[in-house]
């Protein structure tokens, strides 16, 4: 089985409404986990539960990673330094399809960069889907990522669950929780969450740059934007800035209201301005009151 890549989630809404029925229903014994493994600095487990359903094809299990006080563990896209986790589910059992899915990370200063990822603990919701719905997946996974203060360590795990149709208990209410923390898109949007407003693409002359005004209902505090290039293209960390006084559409749209946010990512270091014509960049906006995702073809 190939590793798989985390894919632009339309899942979470569709899945929480699914297993959060499921778990409501349930009468039986807490869902299955493994036991930590201890690992330098952080600790690792592998966490599951009953299909939503029963003859369903997909189980809801989780990835759990906790951190000594200090440290700090990557996102999808680490930001300027780091590595992101490695999931690789090779050693499964009747697995048709595994997707990893990332709660909203945070910004992390460091030295000499800005990263994205997490700190004290995170929880990566799995959705499993079974080859044969009637028989037993064997889930297994080789786990690597990275564990990091000032230096970095590598830290791997092999953990590994049985998900049995017979199961009884449903999902891991932990992990629905963590799904809760999964950014919302487009196709299952939320009136609450924060949305994209304009964007703009500057990439030529001396002060290449992207623009992205992002409305961010329940409030900005907390509020980011990540932005994630295909091929291996590198976009610098985006940054906060307040609308200048001479932008027209900006005056226009800060007078509909004062939700709104400016985001600038400056291109002039990458001198890879110009390769971002029509390729489609993935934008995350984080804040303390939710997360969203869309994409973005640039013109």
């Amino acid at each position: 089985m190939s590793r798989p890549l985390t894919a632009l989630c339309s899942l979470p809404c569709a899945l929480a409404a699914v297993f959060l029925a499921s778990a409501a229903a349930a009468q039986s014994p807490a869902p299955a986990a493994t036991a930590w493994v201890q690992l330098t600095n952080a600790r690792a487990r592998l966490l599951g539960g009953a299909a939503a359903r029963v003859g369903a094809k997909s189980y809801l299990a989780g990835v759990e990673i906790a951190l000594e006080d200090g440290w700090k563990t990557y996102w999808r896209m680490p930001g300027d330094a780091g590595v992101p986790p490695n999931f690789d589910w090779s050693g499964s059992s009747n697995v048709a399809r595994v997707t990893v899915l990332y709660p909203a990370p945070t910004r992390m200063a460091e030295p000499a960069a800005e990263t994205i990822g997490y700190k004290h603990q995170v929880l990566f919701p799995i959705e499993v889907v079974a080859k044969d719905a009637s028989q037993p997946v064997g889930l297994t996974l080789a786990l690597e990522f990275g564990v990091c203060r000032e230096i970095c360590i590598p830290a791997e795990a092999r953990l590994s669950l049985a998900l049995d149709p017979g199961m009884a208990g449903g999902p891991s209410p932990l992990v629905l929780a963590a799904l809760e923390k999964v950014p919302r898109t487009p196709t299952h949007p939320n009136a609450e969450a924060p949305g994209v407003t304009r964007t703009r693409a500057f990439l030529e002359g001396g002060n290449p740059h992207l623009v992205v005004v992002a409305r961010f209902p329940k409030g900005d505090r907390g509020a980011d934007l990540f932005v994630e290039a295909p091929d291996g293209l590198y976009v610098p960390m985006a940054k906060r800035v307040p609308n200048p006084t001479g932008d027209a559409e900006a005056r226009l749209e800060a007078d509909a209201g004062n939700d709104l946010v400016r985001f600038e990512v400056d291109l002039a270091r990458t001198g890879n301005a110009r390769e971002l014509k029509g390729r489609t960049l993935r934008l995350t906006l984080v804040s303390d009151a939710g997360a969203a995702e869309t994409t973005w073809t640039v013109p």
